[in-house]
């Protein structure tokens, strides 16, 4: 049995799978996001632990004997996130997550050294790592002088795991400190922010094994000492090992919390300049690009708590046949936007409202809102070298048959349902263990799975949803300029 243990911003989720990379079983622990101040967004790194604990407890509980059989783990989770450790690997303050925007300004600066670009293969966002550690070193100068090490969200649960500080390419990729393209950390970058190699945890691929499961959790949890743990992956390349995308042309587009638009590549194809993320993937000698949307199911759950109805109950309304733009656009830009702006200012809005415009009218335009935003960085991939000719769908989104059909008919490509089963970035994590202690080719592990269903775009709605989009572009200046 392998073991995938993925830190998600809302909860852990642990996932086991058997030699066959069959799903036996699977628990979850929650999480909340703090938020102290407007723009800002934290966690207390020990309740990744417990969330973790509570995971693992209700996977032993309805799996007990399956569970005693792990011989691999395999991390993945939330990226950017930085968790600041004193000398001791105590907790100097709660990590500052993915989706916080504080450090916009020292983002800027950074971002302003050439340096950062050239090395890293991506503009240097206000989510990144690089600058909050700017901003806790201008903000918390007492903070910044205590800390000993920086360590990404999964890897402190390596850290609990283990006792070693080690990271992988993937999730280091997403810290402006990574030389993206040699695979290690950049000295000069990392001198940039006033920190240091030995600051840093070692990297490891995230096939290889990264430590092994101490002896009191082996003993706790009734499996043997010393497991292997996997290098892992951040939550987007864990993912896409779960998917299988893998290979060059590959690509999938994931309706989450965030919207992500991930497309594996054999190279290293940097294009900082359209916005588009270009990290290292989980397997060695790989890369991917993405375009990452802030607010994709966050856009619906939103409207869902402004009407009082659920999302199913939201979409259920507009049925089952794809409907023409009424008029009313949304921008879905509740936090900011990455993907094509990098503006963390910029917010959301609707436009076109009128006294028809009911709730149904609204529900349509924030769907249709984040497809166009998939379309944004679509196009941005396109600047970035890389075109795509189909998509597989996934994250809880996907569940929306109205949402993809939206969807394809915005990119202009067929979107592909997978076959049921669970493919994120627990299952990607667990086939990372699987490769860790088994030595098995990677290729060989993640492949892709059967598709059970293709969305083909909606030829009779392909102009309507043309000019639909035209209106959608003209309306990021618009509302920036009347906004900032």
């Amino acid at each position: 049995m392998y073991l995938g243990l993925d830190l998600g911003t809302s909860g852990v989720k642990a996932l086991l799978i058997d030699a066959g990379q069959t799903v036996i079983g699977s628990g979850h622990g929650s999480l909340d996001v703090s938020r102290p101040h407007p723009g800002w967004s934290e966690q207390d790194p020990s309740h990744w632990i417990r969330a973790c604990e509570d995971a693992i407890a209700e996977l032993r509980a309805s799996h007990p004997r399956q569970f005693a059989a792990v011989k691999g783990i395999g991390l993945s989770g939330q990226m950017h996130g930085a968790t600041l450790l004193d000398s001791a690997d105590h907790v100097l303050r709660p990590c500052i997550l993915w989706n916080d925007t504080r450090s916009h300004v020292e983002a800027a600066a950074l971002d302003a050294d050439p340096r950062f670009r050239k090395l890293t293969g991506n503009i240097v966002f206000p989510g990144f790592t690089a600058p909050k550690l700017a901003w806790v070193k201008n903000n918390e100068p007492a903070v910044f002088a205590k800390v000993a090490k920086v360590l990404l969200p999964k890897d402190f649960l390596r850290l609990w795991l283990t006792g070693e500080h080690i990271s992988e390419m993937s999730d280091s990729a997403g810290t402006s400190w990574l030389d993206v393209g040699k695979r290690r950390w950049s000295a000069d970058l990392l001198a940039a922010t006033s920190l240091d190699e030995k600051q840093m945890p070692s990297l490891v691929e995230g096939t290889e094994k990264a430590g092994g499961l101490r002896a009191e959790l082996a003993s706790k949890w009734g499996v043997e000492a010393g497991i292997p743990i996997a290098g892992g992956a951040g939550d987007n390349a864990a993912s896409a090992c779960g998917m299988g995308t893998v290979g060059a042309g590959h690509a999938f587009v994931s309706l989450g919390t965030s919207g992500v638009l991930f497309a594996a590549n054999a190279s290293y194809l940097p294009n900082p300049a359209s916005a588009v993320h270009t990290f290292c993937h989980a397997l060695p000698d790989t890369w991917h690009q993405m375009g990452v949307i802030l607010s994709a199911t966050d856009s619906l759950n939103w409207l869902s708590e402004i009407t009082g109805k659920g999302a199913g109950e939201l979409t259920s309304e507009l049925g089952d046949t794809l409907k023409a733009p009424t008029g009313v656009s949304f921008l879905p830009y509740l936090s900011g936007e990455r993907t094509p702006h990098n503006d963390s200012a910029i917010r959301g809005s609707f436009t076109g409202l009128a006294h028809e415009s009911s709730r149904a009218v609204l529900t349509q335009a924030v769907l249709e809102g984040v497809a166009f935003a998939f379309r944004d960085s679509l196009e941005a991939l396109k600047t970035a070298g890389t075109t795509l000719t189909r998509v597989t769908a996934i994250g809880g989104g996907s569940r929306s048959r109205y949402w993809l059909k939206s969807i394809a008919t915005a990119l202009q490509v067929p979107v592909d349902i997978p076959a049921d089963g669970d493919f994120g970035a627990a299952f990607g994590a667990a086939r990372l263990g699987l490769i860790a202690a088994t030595g098995a080719d990677p290729l060989a592990v993640c492949s892709a799975p059967r598709t059970d269903a293709t969305i083909e775009p909606d030829a009779k709605l392909g102009g309507a949803y043309a000019d639909a989009y035209r209106r959608y572009r003209a309306l990021y200046p618009a509302i920036r300029g009347a906004t900032a």
